[in-house]
């Protein structure tokens, strides 16, 4: 499998990314395409005793702001190293693409240069997430902020067959997320998509409450994208905050700092646990390739991980079932 990476996209670019290429390649995970400014990469390589044998180079000369416009990676910003990679999938010259750059443009990109699976009305992101009880996926979590209950149903169906293929979930619950369980609860998009969601060939379990998401109340969570996005980041924001509290309550006194040694190995599996990067990225479901999007500040593990969330996508026709899917959904 051959997989593109934008070298210049996130945070730590270009130097993660990078050594996240070599990471794969010395375990043969795949063939890795770096795009990106060649001379840059070769200079970043020299300087850091990376060495790019086996590493296949494309050149890309730009880089996309995370301030452009989004569509400006059609126009403007088209030999950007996102644009490129993006592209190569497209051409059939690699068969996923990876990025930590602008979300916005990589919605976009994904959306009209590799393009829609037949059917699909809007592409979505679907993160996996730890939980106290086991994972989950939520979708969409803002990709597309205003949404159509048909969009969410096909959501709940993309989202299912992925959990079950590519995470090895039987039979997925599938839960909407609402402010209550009860079926009338939500705004009219809830309440409208509830009744398609009772139809859909999928294992429904009605609205949950996006408290008892971490308690394993669905393998797969749907929402709109603004609902899903504001509940990811209180999600990351509560977790980021109850570990800095633990912090602190550790290094308060010379008594709890010994406690805190003695509690060092389980509290990092406790961290490594609710660690989203965990899992890799997020998948952009409904594109017609394997496109997968890691957060901005990701180090070279988050990309490995991702890039063993695309191989595993191919080995088990992902995209293929989700196609499928859509045309048995449609009747067709």
């Amino acid at each position: 499998m051959r997989i593109a990476i934008d070298i210049f996209g996130g945070d730590n670019a270009p130097l993660e990314p990078l050594k996240a290429c070599v990471m794969a390649k010395e375990a043969g995970l795949a063939e890795v395409i770096a795009v990106g400014d060649e001379s840059q990469i070769k200079e970043v390589a020299a300087a850091e005793g990376i060495s790019l044998e086996g590493i296949t180079v494309v050149h890309a000369p730009d880089v996309i702001p995370v301030e452009a416009e989004a569509t400006e990676i059609t126009k403007k910003y088209a030999n950007s190293s996102m644009a490129v990679a993006l592209k190569l999938v497209a051409q059939g010259d690699a068969d996923a693409v990876i990025s930590a750059g602008s979300t916005a443009a990589f919605v976009v990109g994904a959306t009209f240069i590799v393009k829609r699976i037949r059917g699909v009305k809007r592409a979505a992101f679907a993160p996996v997430i730890p939980g106290r009880n086991g994972k989950y996926m939520m979708v969409d979590v803002g990709a597309n902020v205003d949404c159509r209950p048909e969009m969410l149903n096909q959501f709940a169906i993309l989202g299912s067959i992925y959990m079950e293929k590519v995470l090895g979930v039987e039979n997925p619950k599938v839960g909407l997320i609402n402010i209550g369980a009860e079926e009338t609860k939500g705004q009219e998009l809830q309440v409208a998509t509830y009744q398609l969601l009772k139809e859909a060939p999928i294992n429904f379990i009605g609205n949950v409450e996006p408290r008892y998401l971490s308690e394993g109340a669905c393998d797969v969570a749907v929402a709109d994208g603004f609902t899903g996005n504001v509940v990811l980041k209180t999600l990351e924001g509560t977790v980021s905050s109850l570990f800095g509290e633990l912090k602190g309550v550790f290094y308060a006194t010379p008594i709890t700092k010994i406690a805190s040694l003695i509690l060092k190995k389980n509290l990092k599996k406790l961290k490594n646990k609710m660690d989203y990067s965990e899992y890799g990225g997020s998948a952009m479901l409904g594109i017609s390739k394997p496109v997968i999007k890691v957060h901005g500040d990701s180090v070279a593990k988050t990309f490995v991980k991702a890039m063993e969330q695309a191989v595993k996508m191919d080995e088990m026709n992902v995209v293929g079932l989700m196609a499928d899917a859509v045309k048995a959904a449609k009747g067709e």
